[in-house]
């Protein structure tokens, strides 16, 4: 994964880390021998453009620390007495959050949803349970597994494909139904996904092209738990991008899934960024500003907060079949599952 071993050979003059849908190159960590960490004077490891720093090791886990803690701190997402759940794919994102979490002193636990996509949903879960294992164990923190052929009688491609829906859909209404389900059946104060700055500066994007306005509200890094039956969403990763989030993975020695799931070819959002880190290579900070901003103004324009809630509460009522909140008479998950089973039988 990395161009050579950690240590000495960070200090090279390229960082490479191979992935799908990207490469961490000269552009987005410059480290030449010479250089040294902005903070302690040693040796730097990595060097971050849009922040115009490099840091050794162990001043980079301090900078991604801060930045966890800022956004947790700035956006009230929660507090040292809350129990928060995470939602983990075996990704580095997913897993970084829960580590960083932990070592920050709060009370997390984890939920995996096992897909069922052959052998990336087996490689997927056991990165999820080795670091289960040999991490979270040591501070107590619990692993929740839910697998949707148990439930659904199939892995999620043959459900989409059963139920006549694109695949990227169907996983993310499930993903979403189980999340919020556990998070409120096991009692959890708050749950929290790896979404990271990439990931909602290409959302943005995403919706701002489309003019989808009905979505913007929903861009904040800390949604509400507005009505009975949800619970609140955070996204303490939101100030960090996927590149800084690779490099914590690699170098923290957190055992991740590289591959994108086969099941996104051809996404939009994979798109979206391709886009962005274009930008971003000519102009670093790029996704910073067009998100951060957007952010800013947000906050400037109206307590969103507050009219999320309002709007919720206007629309949202029990499921008739699960009682999870939705705006029809049974939520969209319990149409599927039904569909499923009758197009099985």
């Amino acid at each position: 994964m990395l161009n050579g071993e950690l240590g000495n050979s960070l200090l090279h003059s390229t960082f490479i880390i191979q992935h799908s849908s990207f490469n961490i190159h000269h552009s987005t960590f410059i480290i030449d021998s010479k250089m040294n960490c902005t903070k302690c004077k040693t040796k730097a490891v990595i060097g971050l453009p849009r922040h115009n720093a490099a840091f050794c090791k162990g001043c980079f886990n301090g900078f991604v620390h801060d930045q966890v803690a800022r956004a947790i701190k700035s956006e009230k997402m929660f507090g040292k007495d809350d129990r928060i759940l995470v939602a983990v794919s075996g990704g580095k994102d997913s897993l970084a959050l829960w580590d960083i979490l932990l070592k920050l002193g709060y009370r997390a636990d984890a939920l995996y949803v096992h897909l069922g996509i052959g052998a990336y949903s087996e490689q997927s879960h056991a990165k999820v349970l080795k670091f289960a294992e040999a991490a979270a164990a040591s501070h107590r923190a619990k692993l929740h597994l839910h697998t949707v052929e148990q439930e659904a009688g199939a892995g999620i491609k043959e459900l989409a494909q059963l139920i006549h829906r694109p695949t990227c859909s169907t996983c993310g209404t499930i993903k979403r139904y189980q999340f919020n389900r556990v998070a409120i059946e096991q009692h959890y104060d708050v749950m929290a996904t790896g979404h990271n700055l990439d990931d909602e500066a290409a959302r943005l994007l995403g919706n701002v092209l489309h003019w989808q306005e009905e979505y913007l509200d929903k861009q904040g890094p800390s949604l509400p738990a507005s009505v009975e039956g949800f619970a609140k969403k955070v996204k303490p990763l939101y100030r960090l991008s996927e590149r800084e989030l690779a490099a914590y993975a690699v170098l923290n020695r957190i055992d991740y899934i590289v591959e994108e799931c086969p099941m996104a070819k051809g996404s939009k959002m994979l798109q979206y960024k391709e886009v962005l880190n274009r930008l971003e290579t000519e102009s670093p900070g790029t996704k910073q500003t067009f998100y951060w901003g957007f952010l800013e103004k947000q906050r400037k324009k109206q307590p969103t907060a507050t009219t999320m809630t309002e709007k919720d509460r206007a629309v949202l009522h029990p499921c008739a079949s699960c009682s999870q909140p939705t705006t029809a008479e049974v939520c969209s998950y319990c149409k599927m599952m039904a569909r499923a089973k009758t197009h099985a039988s």
